[in-house]
């Protein structure tokens, strides 16, 4: 009872010492997410808390069920609008610009830690991805406004290109186990097998489960309270079932929240606002429970190559592979150099970072706290950077003017009072 309770009285206080730690270091225009992963830090075994935390299933567990309910607010927050003016753009960077930039920030793993080419495309792979929940969250919390195509790109491409990180980190983790072999054709075909049908079958589930929890909402008569429980758990149901069939159910649950965003239904203001509070709170607790994983001792060792990696990731490997991909779009320069600059690393490659620990991969913790490093400079110099950027880069466009503020009365029941308009 004592340990419960415990449980429960430090995860509250770090929750809740976060959240007032994050509304002071805006002030400073600190990056949010930096601030919860510093905390957790902080709050770990090297840090004041003095928490000792090293469970990667646990950390593997909690990061897949909270990714997977980010993704779906990011779903939800997506409109079919701008889906439409940056399909082209977003796809070419959530597939060709995930590999490019891996295999770029693999090159540079190689030669400055001497690591095997597999080894060093794996750590390419999970650092390959921007992060849907940074990203969402820096341009939606900070109210900054952008040009529209840039925006759409931006958010979609965060949104649909994790599950390609995924699918190359868990891949090459089979050929840095010896589950496969490069030399093996049949191992080689196989993996693109699966290439395929992760994206394909993410893609149908998003699409049917989209349709069926749309139905759902719209057919069943419920308390209001009970329609945003409904459409979560539903959600991460299809998630689940395109996991267990082998596709991506990250793709799948992204999809099911597109649909639910852009479709009449009768809980629109429930479900968005609830979808908003279960994100923040999955957010904080993701990155927090990533902070408490990592050892900062570990980091020294491996600071200075891995600043060096990720500098390369920055300044090379992710603008290389964003103009690749955007020469065919007609982006002008500026705007192609602001969307290379926005490719912010957030808990996803930490994440990512359990597997090969959790696989038995030789050297895997050293890939593990690479990647942390990395979450750490791109965070620190890209996430407190994008207000200048976008302005220096002419995509910024003034603020909308405030909307009216909408009140909501709550009348005594039975009083027999009505509000005329």
């Amino acid at each position: 009872m004592d340990f419960a309770n415990q449980i429960i009285l430090v995860s509250a206080g770090l929750i809740t010492f976060s959240i007032f730690a994050g509304v002071l270091s805006s002030r400073i225009g600190a990056p949010l997410l930096l601030v919860f992963l510093a905390f957790g830090m902080l709050a770990g075994e090297d840090g004041p808390g003095g928490i000792v935390f090293d469970d990667f299933a646990v950390a593997y567990l909690v990061g897949s069920f909270a990714l997977a309910l980010i993704l779906f607010d990011g779903g939800l927050r997506t409109n079919r609008e701008a889906l439409n003016r940056a399909f082209g753009p977003s796809l070419a960077l959530a597939t060709i610009g995930v590999v490019l930039t891996a295999g770029l920030t693999g090159v540079a793993a190689k030669f400055l830690f001497g690591l095997g080419w597999i080894e060093a495309f794996l750590l390419g792979a999970i650092v390959g991805s921007t992060d849907a929940a940074a990203v969402f969250f820096l341009l939606h919390l900070r109210g900054l406004r952008l040009k529209t195509r840039v925006a759409a790109t931006l958010e979609v491409e965060s949104g649909i290109n994790d599950p390609m990180a995924i699918f190359l980190t868990l891949g090459l983790v089979g050929f840095a186990a010896g589950a496969h072999s490069v030399a093996n054709t049949s191992d080689a075909i196989g993996f693109l097998l699966d290439f395929l049908w992760q994206m394909a079958g993410g893609g149908l589930f998003g699409a049917a489960g989209g349709a069926l929890v749309l139905r759902a909402i719209n057919r069943l008569q419920l308390s209001s309270g009970l329609y945003p429980i409904l459409t979560g758990a539903l959600a991460l149901l299809v998630f689940a079932l395109a996991q267990a069939a082998g596709a991506s159910g990250f793709l799948a649950i992204f999809l099911v929240g597109f649909t639910i965003g852009n479709n009449q239904h009768r809980a629109t203001s429930e479900i968005a606002r609830f979808s908003d509070g279960v994100a923040w709170l999955a957010q904080i607790v993701m990155f927090l429970m990533m902070g408490l994983l990592v050892t900062p001792s570990a980091l020294v060792p491996i600071f200075l190559p891995a600043l060096a990696v990720a500098l390369v990731l920055i300044l090379v490997a992710r603008p290389i592979a964003v103009w690749a991909c955007l020469a065919p779009f007609s982006f002008t320069p500026k705007e192609t150099a602001f969307v290379s600059w926005v490719g912010l690393r957030g808990a996803v490659p930490i994440f990512l970072g359990t597997i090969p620990v959790l696989s038995g991969v030789e050297d895997a913790e050293v890939l593990f706290s690479i990647a942390y490093v990395i979450v750490l400079v791109s965070l620190i110099l890209q996430g407190w950077t994008v207000p200048l950027v976008a302005r220096l880069a002419d995509v910024e466009l003034p603020p909308r003017p405030m909307p009216d503020r909408r009140v909501e009365l709550d009348l005594p029941a039975g009083k027999g009072k009505s509000v005329v308009a």
